[in-house]
This record gives C-alpha cells, sequence and structure tokens, in this order.
C-alpha cells in the first residue's frame, strides 16, 4: 500500500455523491483512510476537502467546523419540499421583487441566527434520520441550531432568478436559507444550484476536477499544509 498523507483539493461534479470521490481516490491511490471536509448533496457541486492517509483523517474535525463558502442560485416564485431541484415545484407568486426588496430580505439573515433543519436531511432525530421520515411524508417538529451568516449578498439577479454569495458557519443548510429568504420576499423561492467556493482557507480554484481524477498523476495534487 502507498504511502500518500495529505490534504487533496477536488471540485466534485454535478448529480455525484461525495462518496464517489473517497472511492475513486481509494482505488487510484491505493489508500484507504480517506475522509473529507463535508459532504454536498449530489445535485451541488465545488470544493471537497479531501483528507489521505490516518494522520490527516484523525484531524477531520479540524476541517469539519471551518466556515464555508457558497455560490447559490434561487429560483423565485416556486417551492418545492425539498428545498431544492429533488422534487416537484409548486408555483407561488408571480411578484417580480425589486433589488432594494431583495437586500432588505437578506439582511434578516445577516450574522447569528437561528435555523430549522430541513425534513430532507440527513439530520438525525431520536436516532432516526429526517429523510427516512420525510420519505414516508412524516414531518416532525424540529428543533431550531445555531448558525451563522457571515457574509450574505447579491452576486447576480435576471427574474427569476437569483444567485448570492454565502460565506457561513458549519451546519448551515443552505437550501434552507433559500426557502426562508423566499418566503421574507413573499414569492417563494428554492435552490436550483449550489457550488461551495471556499471551506476555511481553501479555494476551489486550487481544485482539481474530479473527472480528472484518474488522468493526472495525484501526487503533484497533494500538500501536506494545514
Amino acid at each position: 500500500m502507498n504511502n500518500f498523507e495529505g490534504i487533496l483539493l477536488v471540485n466534485k461534479s454535478q448529480n455525484k455523491s461525495s462518496f464517489s470521490i473517497v472511492s475513486i481516490l481509494r482505488k487510484v491511490l491505493k489508500v484507504k483512510k480517506i475522509g473529507h471536509c463535508g459532504t454536498l448533496d449530489p445535485f451541488a457541486d465545488g470544493l471537497m476537502v479531501m483528507l489521505i492517509g490516518k494522520k490527516y483523517t484523525r484531524q477531520s474535525n479540524l476541517f469539519l467546523n471551518q466556515d464555508k463558502e457558497y455560490l447559490a442560485k434561487l429560483h423565485l416564485g416556486y417551492i418545492t419540499n425539498t428545498f431544492d431541484t429533488e422534487s416537484e415545484k409548486e408555483f407561488v407568486s408571480d411578484k417580480v421583487p425589486t433589488i432594494d426588496e431583495i437586500e432588505k430580505a437578506l439582511d434578516n439573515f445577516k450574522g447569528k441566527i437561528k435555523q430549522i433543519p430541513p425534513m430532507f436531511s440527513a439530520k438525525k432525530v431520536n436516532g432516526q434520520k429526517l429523510y427516512e421520515l420525510a420519505r414516508k411524508g412524516i414531518t416532525i417538529k424540529r428543533e431550531p441550531i445555531d448558525i451563522e451568516i457571515f457574509k450574505l449578498e447579491i452576486f447576480k439577479y435576471e427574474y427569476p432568478f437569483l444567485q448570492i454569495r454565502v460565506k457561513c458557519s458549519k451546519g448551515t443548510y443552505i437550501r434552507t436559507l433559500a426557502n426562508d429568504i423566499g418566503e421574507k420576499l413573499n414569492t417563494g423561492a428554492y435552490l436550483s444550484s449550489l457550488t461551495r467556493t471556499k471551506c476555511g482557507d481553501f479555494d476551489i480554484k486550487d481544485a482539481i476536477d474530479q473527472d480528472k481524477l484518474t488522468i493526472f498523476p495525484l501526487e503533484t495534487f497533494i500538500t501536506t499544509n494545514n
């Protein structure tokens, strides 16, 4: 078995699971101990900080607790049960909010706030994953969690699509944020795309695309700097 250890930045492809990267790396690097800085939903893409080898997987909490940055696209006027593209959309309103209305709505979510985890999430309540209940049509009460939004700004707006840049603490559900922004605007909204651009000091511009993991010799991309 090879002794590759370190950090590898990968740009996860859309419609791929986070574990798919782990699976590829185990085959290519012949290393069993591989972790990451936190999952991305299959429909999302962007930065995955992969931890290669026992020394680095043991430090996973250091990376999991780092702040994250995202570029999120909201589709205004509709909602979905999953708050993203994974379920049927339902029309809410054809109201076209102004830039000023959007900026005022975003102000409500900056700083330390409480957020209710979505039913379609892997969060466990009484030992059961919420999405398992949601798929059975069961909705239960969820306790709000404490999160912090450090930055929340308009990136691009062409109705019905609103792109926002978000810098947030660990545990923030961007799907829930999209839904809540839609409620505040009285338009409804769901998350139509999501890209993670940063994790702590790590940036997506330094990442290798997932579909190139089997093409290039990965040793040159692995760093041992924390």
